[in-house]
């Protein structure tokens, strides 16, 4: 990864290690469960990565997924760890802790406006898409004005990965999602004052046969 050009600042964002409830196919949202032992391998193998890369901080989400595949990479690196909430998953609500069909037989209206991406739709005790959508852009827009001109990396969550994807590329947020959220990716995304730029996405290059995975 090259230096940056004057008044460009990079932002390397990832996602965080495969959990225990990814495996089970639970929707998390801003409940928690632990990194499997893949999940670690993942988490280890990204430190290792970004262990060559300079950088100048080193941020992450508040939920424990994402600080703990952090905290591999602060170990690796020597950099302080700082949290953010504003670079959490989306409020899932009433559908946090829960698998796809029983979201489905519990909550079929509320499932149906989610599935239809209807952005201003609340999830019951949860958030929109576009109050999540906003919440992540303005996380990630404070982190690049604070540092202007010099590379971050971002340790978050798919939710906010796709608001990035979104905001580079000036997709709607109501267009379904034809892009992959791998686990312990890492994915580029440039800032100057023409805007936002996408770089690189989705490389997995550095994981092996450690394995990903592709949901909420």
């Amino acid at each position: 990864m090259t230096s940056q050009q004057a008044g460009t600042t990079e932002l390397i964002l990832i996602r965080h290690g495969e959990t225990v409830w990814n495996r089970e196919g639970r929707w998390q949202g801003h409940l928690d469960s632990e990194l499997t032992p893949v999940g670690l391998r993942q988490a280890e193998a990204v430190a290792r990565r970004l262990a060559r890369v300079d950088f100048v901080a080193l941020y992450s989400s508040d939920l424990g997924r994402a600080r703990r595949t952090a905290e591999c990479i602060a170990a690796a690196s020597g950099r302080p760890l700082q949290t953010d909430s504003g670079l959490r998953e989306r409020a899932l609500g009433v559908f946090q802790g829960l698998r796809l069909d029983k979201i489905h037989q519990r909550f079929p209206h509320e499932f149906e406006r989610f599935r239809r991406r209807d952005p201003d739709h609340v999830i019951p005790e949860g958030e929109s898409l576009r109050d999540k959508h906003e919440r992540a852009v303005a996380c990630l827009e404070r982190i690049a004005r604070t540092h202007a001109g010099s590379r971050v990396v971002i340790v978050t969550h798919g939710g906010v990965l796709d608001s990035a994807f979104r905001l580079a590329l000036e997709l709607p947020l109501s267009i379904p999602r034809r892009w992959v959220l791998y686990n312990g990716s890492l994915n580029t995304f440039f800032r100057d004052d023409n805007g936002w730029s996408l770089g690189t996405w989705g490389d997995i290059s550095h994981l092996d046969h450690a394995g990903t995975l592709d949901d909420y």
